[in-house]
């Protein structure tokens, strides 16, 4: 099975290239790799744990942990097709990111009838994105989405209020945009998805909740959706590693929790200072990848 979008997604998301053919068997990476890496380098199976933690705990918060995950994936695994590090990856950051979606659904007042409605818009247009990306070509992205990053970062640096009052009333128009805004960002993340995280919370916040936490904990569920996406098509062309995925979501749902309730406890302005962070970090890999390629 050629997984076109699976190439075209990691390179676009990671700047990797591999120099091997796309169907290089799941076999590559057998199971047993993490014992004997646990075996033979236990520095570096512990960092794999610390990472996928730290991923989790990023991701609940704003977005952006496989920026953290996938580079130490492939350090452990130099031999490894790069479809198979982000398919692995995936495996491990939907656990993570369906228990932060859980905490955030318990703790926070989110707007159900919405989610209802954008999560099945996240599933069928990153499913279309996902299916397109074969046809487009993703260098092109790459600095528009540059762009956009530093807007969103200059936007939220000079506007200390945006996304830290109190939440607004749902208006009809405000509920019409954030769906659009689902689906359209639902659909890059398909195609991309750098930024993923950053550009929901940034959408919802401006047209739905005018609270950065809600908006966070609503990216969550959408986000948890596309992931979904992704992960059944790696999963059918075998480019996940099982075993190891289900040891790091362990780390990784702990992260998530973490990371959930402290934005929780925190409210909207530590939100806000971790997404900056991650709109930097997202920046400076872009531009690096720019300037690499």
């Amino acid at each position: 099975m050629q997984l076109s979008f699976a190439t075209a997604h990691m390179r676009g998301e990671f700047g990797i290239c591999s120099g091997q053919d796309d169907e290089t068997p799941f076999e590559r990476i057998p199971v047993t790799d993490f014992a004997t890496l646990l075996t033979d380098n236990p520095g570096l199976a512990v960092a794999l744990i610390v990472a996928a933690g730290f991923a989790g705990w990023i991701d609940a918060v704003v977005g952006g942990g496989g920026l953290v995950l996938i580079p130490v994936l492939l350090i452990a695994f130099p031999n490894a097709v790069p479809a198979t590090a982000l398919g692995t990856n995936k495996a491990v950051a939907v656990w993570g990111t369906l228990s932060a979606s859980i905490t955030y659904l318990r703790r926070t007042r989110v707007p159900l009838k919405f989610l209802a409605a954008a999560v099945p818009i996240a599933l069928v247009f990153s499913g279309l994105g996902a299916a397109a990306a074969a046809a487009i070509s993703t260098d092109w992205m790459r600095p528009m989405v540059l762009v956009l990053l530093l807007a969103v970062g200059l936007w939220v640096a000079l506007r200390p209020g945006f996304g830290s009052g109190d939440a607004t009333p749902l208006r009809r128009a405000g509920v019409a945009g954030g769906l659009c805004a689902a689906g359209a960002i639902s659909f890059y993340d398909g195609i991309f998805g750098p930024g993923t995280g950053t550009f929901l919370i940034m959408a919802f916040t401006a047209l739905v909740t005018g609270d950065f936490l809600r908006s966070a904990a609503m990216s969550k569920v959408v986000n948890l959706a596309t992931n979904i996406g992704a992960l059944l098509v790696f999963g059918a062309g075998g480019h996940i590693v099982w075993l190891l995925a289900l040891v790091l979501a362990i780390a990784n749902v702990i992260g998530a929790q973490v990371g959930a309730r402290m934005a929780i406890n925190r409210g909207s302005g530590f939100v806000r200072i971790v997404l900056l962070v991650v709109v930097v970090a997202m920046v400076g890999k872009l531009a690096y990848d720019m300037i690499a390629a």
